[in-house]
């Protein structure tokens, strides 16, 4: 069952909530995305972190409803 690119920006942000987040869908098939998040919630921590923190964010669905997220984290440039 594929994701909705809505529900993966609704998880992202309960979890992270002062996120910005853009998402592409790379084939079309809701199971292959590319996402940007940036949030100052980031800040101080390695990129390993950050992209452990939108992980434990989508509750589990990546590799099962989602199947692949390539995945950039940034801290806001005025943070």
């Amino acid at each position: 069952m594929a994701m909705d690119q809505g529900e993966i920006e609704s998880l992202i942000k309960q979890n992270i909530p002062d996120a910005v987040v853009t998402i592409q869908d790379l084939a079309g098939d809701g199971d292959h995305y590319a996402a940007m998040v940036v949030s100052t919630a980031f800040k101080g921590k390695t990129r390993v972190q950050q992209h452990q923190m939108v992980y434990q964010a989508l509750q589990g669905r990546m590799g099962g409803e989602l199947h692949a997220l390539a995945l950039q984290t940034s801290v806001p440039e005025n943070a």
